[in-house]
């Protein structure tokens, strides 16, 4: 049985560091997964009504529903990596957000596979769905973002703790 020396304690001291995390930081957090749901739905926003009002054959069409549905289904695969991140960041606040816009962008996207399951190949009535589904995100997603941004956001200090010396 060995007894640790004095050298070999100090060698393991914990130490304790404080960082500050800018509330300028967090309210970019807080506002990053809304701003993900508007840019996904931007492309079909512009484009639904442009495949409505116009006379456009085969490969156009084919093209313009590509730059409809794409957006959001990458945006739903990385919104999952955003969320984790915004979602566990020290500032309770940006959780709160965070949490709320994916509420919004997941239910929404989460009724239009139900329900779009019996439109078929009927192109207008998925484009009558992304127009629900815009109607609704669309303005609850600005009124989130005025809200945060109206938000008084205050500067978090947290503690590291960081052992100091050999790990085995």
């Amino acid at each position: 049985m060995t007894i640790p020396n004095e050298a070999s304690i100090n060698m393991n001291e914990i130490t304790e560091k404080t960082k500050i995390i800018p509330a300028k930081n967090a309210r970019m957090f807080a506002r990053l997964f809304n701003f993900g749901n508007l840019l996904s739905l931007m492309p079909g926003l512009i484009i639904a009504p442009i495949i409505l009002l116009g006379e456009h054959e085969g490969i156009s069409m084919i093209f313009m529903f590509i730059a409809m549905i794409v957006p959001p289904i990458l945006w739903f695969g990385l919104s999952i990596m955003i969320y984790i991140i915004s979602r566990h960041h020290p500032n309770e606040l940006v959780g709160h957000y965070t949490q709320q816009a994916a509420y919004r962008y997941y239910g929404m996207i989460g009724v239009v596979i139900p329900v779009g399951t019996f439109f078929g190949t009927e192109w207008e009535l998925w484009i009558l769905m992304g127009g629900v589904v815009g109607l609704v995100l669309v303005p609850w997603t600005i009124w989130e973002l005025i809200k945060s941004q109206k938000e008084n956001w205050q500067d978090i200090e947290i503690v590291i703790n960081e052992n100091v010396g050999e790990t085995s």
